[in-house]
């Protein structure tokens, strides 16, 4: 087997190994009792992970552009974007859907293990070394803090960490002038599969190709054209979905806007070693060993200095940049964070990384630079040249030391870091020493291999941890949660009428998760119209608006077509309940006010609720609460809800106390609120009275809906919110009290509308622009005789772009020169046509 292979496999398997470890020394799911549902984890990623294996298997309601089960009908698209663009996410359907949190955990995981192996490929074609320690390193960067900390609850993220090593793959192509064709595709993989973080590393792969390109004395502008044209061309070919992404958030509610505080130095060098956890804080934990030796390449003075000092001092600045206010927005695309501040940090463990990999092959001195003879990895033993001296040993140790020593007074410093820190610190440093011969071989590669798994699988158990104290959590799938899907399947009669999944919440999302189709809603892309419109009529959220709760009250239920829901612990079934789509009566449409008991009549066009009398309602009818502040529980003789609100965190939504069942009996309130009494039979006669103008007819598609209607005109109001991106025929869609509304002629009965996400057409045309550009790049090579075409020459864009020839740094690289291969190839030939220039020449392609 290849060193290559075996390094990459062997870097897999140890991530795999410290995160499982970890997981089962926590206990925690799925090898203990306690759960892993926690803030976004539960919210939002296994719920989306359900639509999706619905989606695959065809059984969700509605399509990649449209989803019709979460928030009354939403855009789909952007969500897809940011929660499910990885290629690794259509696995979850290989498992049943009611094992999607195991499939989740198993994709996670697999991302893991993929940075791994990932990082150990980029290592290896950087320089040669010692496979194991190539393994080592890679693993070392797959199980940084920042994936053991914040990725495994944020698997969605987990794709930058792939893309961070790939992308300076690619930037190795650019320098070297090879694979035009591969990089820009692989960018576009990058960034399809998770926009948000491939930005972070592609900012730092631009930042280490620049240092790339300085030590290799190959820094030219036409590199730095190439490089834009690549990557370019790659989130172009991204633009169909990146679009629609964009835009998507531009439509969404706002969240909080907060600015940027760093933390105290003191925890941003405790968040450097083991154990220690801050959802504030950096998760900048990487194993001793890359430590020791990104610290002792300084102390290398075999190594030339314009390498020795440029990678260190490339840690140094990606570290304070995460410190300072202006680069904190550069990394987080201009806008702070609304969770962990501190999004970017995998690029800081990547970059630690690399030049822990550099002190471990710049040994050498001035025979390897000269391309005399250098150090062989052909075995995996590498010369001893390749392994820092004690003197660098020791530097980087005392550097290790005194960063430890500064972070004393960090209050999120453990005793166990501080043991892990200096055991570890003991055995690489050991490892490092020994020779490099037989046993001792052996004996290093443990060391440092026990290293890393000691310190990477406490620190996974440490954070499983502390998330459940210090995280919002969820109850986890399991039989009651099967019972109540099972219960709202049987009951679903969609698009007849909607079937919400009721109360109590599961999660943030579910709809997506449990079925049926509701108002509750939770993503980064929540528009601001559901929103507002949910808001007007009594609905409550969290998240500062983004988390949308369903609403169970029986006015809203006719309004949006409700005729089943989840309540009491059983599906309870309504016949006052309107079609998708009614004709209201020409007129303006309703201005919403303070009072959702009012906003609630304004929409129906009926009034069909009464103010109480010295604080109680009339016998017969529901009395309903409205207290969007208030915390605790109320009360109505035996009835108890609990109230949670607080803006602008939070609001509570309109709840039912039940009927009234004694004259003058108050409700108990935990806080200031307003009571509206439900008259029932008022609601049957304003819901009649819509339905003899309702639709006769309605189908729902994957991207619309289409209606019959009764003739005479008026206003066709879809109980849909009026997202942006709604198109109908003949006419240009309104709102109606948030909903989307079309007017009617007098002759019109059809209503027929489509929904195409912002930004989709767009991305479209840019994603077809960036692939004729990449394809008139390969056919320029492909065919030389393209290249006498009129304006093509000119055309300096693609005269970079197509260029293969090596530049000079590649053509004076230390790894060229240091192949064995092509100093036996020089051994063997002399002459014309000998040497690396003719290896790397271009043959040109037949006239034939």
């Amino acid at each position: 087997m290849p060193n290559t292979t075996r390094s990459c496999l062997l870097s897999a398997l140890l991530s795999a190994v410290a995160v499982c470890g970890g997981d089962a020394v926590a206990r925690v799911f799925p090898f203990g009792p306690r759960h892993r549902a926690v803030n976004d984890l539960a919210n939002q990623f296994v719920p989306f992970h359900a639509h999706l294996w619905d989606l695959l298997r065809g059984r969700a309601d509605g399509g990649l552009l449209l989803d019709w089960r979460a928030g009354w009908g939403t855009s789909f698209l952007p969500d897809y974007g940011t929660y499910l663009s990885s290629p690794f996410a259509p696995l979850v359907a290989l498992l049943p859907r009611a094992d999607v949190e195991y499939a989740v955990y198993a994709v996670t995981v697999l991302k893991t293990a993929v940075a791994a192996a990932a990082m150990t490929f980029l290592l290896r074609r950087l320089g040669p070394g010692a496979w194991w320690w190539a393994a080592v390193l890679g693993a070392s960067y797959a199980l940084c803090g920042w994936s053991l900390a914040e990725g495994t609850y944020n698997p969605m993220w987990l794709d930058g960490l792939i893309a961070l090593p790939l992308l300076c793959l690619v930037g190795e192509w650019v320098r070297e002038g090879r694979r035009p064709l591969l990089g820009p595709l692989v960018v576009a993989v990058c960034w399809v599969a998770n926009f948000y973080t491939a930005y972070m590393a592609t900012l730092g792969a631009a930042l280490v190709l620049l240092v790339r390109l300085a030590v290799t004395d190959s820094f030219r502008v036409r590199i730095l054209v190439r490089a834009a044209v690549t990557a370019g061309i790659g989130v172009g070919l991204a633009a169909p979905v990146l679009l629609p992404v964009l835009l998507g958030s531009r439509h969404a509610h706002p969240g909080l806007v907060r600015e940027f505080a760093p933390v105290a130095g003191t925890d941003f060098l405790a968040r450097l070693l083991p154990v220690t956890y801050g959802f504030a804080t950096p998760a900048a934990f990487v194993c001793t060993a890359v430590l020791l030796l990104a610290a002792a390449l300084p102390f290398r003075r075999d190594v030339p200095g314009r390498e020795r000092w440029l990678w260190p001092g490339l840690c140094a600045a990606v570290a304070a940049s995460m410190q300072w206010g202006p680069t904190h927005l550069l990394w987080h695309a201009f806008t702070t964070p609304n969770g962990s501040p501190y999004r970017q940090t995998f690029v800081l463990s990547g970059v630690l990384v690399l030049t822990a990999w550099t002190t471990m092959t710049r040994g050498g001195g001035a025979a390897w630079e000269s391309g005399g003879p250098g150090p062989s990895p052909a075995h995996g033993r590498p010369d001893r040249r390749d392994c820092p001296d004690r003197r660098a040993v020791a530097g980087g140790s005392a550097v290790v030391l005194v960063l430890a020593l500064a972070a004393l007074p960090s209050p999120v410093l453990t005793p166990w870091a501080l043991v892990l820190a200096g055991a570890g610190l003991a055995a690489v440093a050991g490892a490092l020493l020994l020779p490099r011969r037989g046993r001792y071989g052996v004996l290093a590669a443990l060391l440092v291999t026990g290293t890393l798994l000691g310190q990477a699988s406490a620190t996974t158990a440490y954070a499983d941890r502390e998330r459940l104290v210090r995280l919002d959590d969820y109850p986890p799938l399991g039989p009651e949660q099967e019972r109540r899907a099972a219960a709202l399947a049987a009951a679903d009669g969609w698009p007849a009428y909607r079937t919400d999944p009721g109360l109590p919440r599961v999660a943030g999302n579910d709809p997506l998760l449990l079925g049926g189709q509701g108002a509750a809603y939770y993503s980064s892309h929540t528009p601001a119209v559901l929103t507002a419109t949910l808001d007007a009529l009594g609905g409550g959220w969290t998240s500062r608006g983004r988390n949308l709760q369903g609403l169970d009250n029986p006015v809203t239920d006719a309004l949006f077509g409700v005729g089943a829901r989840w309540r009491d612990g059983g599906v309870v079934r309504t016949d006052t309940r309107l079609p998708l789509v009614t004709v209201r009566p020409p007129g303006p449409p309703p201005a919403y006010g303070p009072s959702p008991f009012r906003n609630q009549e304004l929409l129906l066009g009926s009034r069909v609720y009464e103010a109480p009398h010295a604080g109680a309602c009339r016998v017969g009818t529901e009395v309903f609460l409205w207290a969007p502040d208030a915390t605790g529980p109320a009360r109505l003789g035996d009835r108890e809800v609990r109230l949670l609100g607080g803006r602008p965190k939070r609001q509570a939504a309109m709840v039912s106390l039940g009927f009234q069942r004694a004259p003058g009996l108050r409700p108990s309130l935990p806080g200031p609120g307003a009571l509206g009494c439900l008259d029932h039979g008022r609601l049957r006669t304003a819901v009649a009275a819509l339905r003899a103008r309702a639709a006769t007819s309605v189908e729902v598609t994957p991207s619309g809906i289409r209606a019959v209607l009764p003739p005479g005109g008026g206003t066709a109001v879809v109980a849909a919110p009026r997202t942006a991106g709604w198109h109908c025929e003949g006419v240009e869609p309104t709102g109606y009290g948030g909903l989307l509304a079309v007017p009617l002629g007098a002759g019109r009965t059809e209503l027929a509308c489509s929904f195409r996400p912002p930004g989709l057409r767009a991305g479209l045309a840019a994603g077809a622009v960036a692939a004729a550009a990449l394809l008139l790049g390969a056919g320029l090579r492909s065919f030389p005789g393209l290249r006498s075409f009129p304006g093509l020459r000119s055309f300096r864009g693609f005269r970079s772009f197509r260029g293969f020839k090596a530049s000079p740094g590649l053509r004076s690289s230390p790894e060229l020169k240091a192949s064995p291969k092509l100093r036996s190839f020089r051994r063997r030939r002399s002459g014309p046509g000998s040497g690396p220039r003719s290896l790397l020449r271009r043959p040109r392609a037949s006239a034939g």
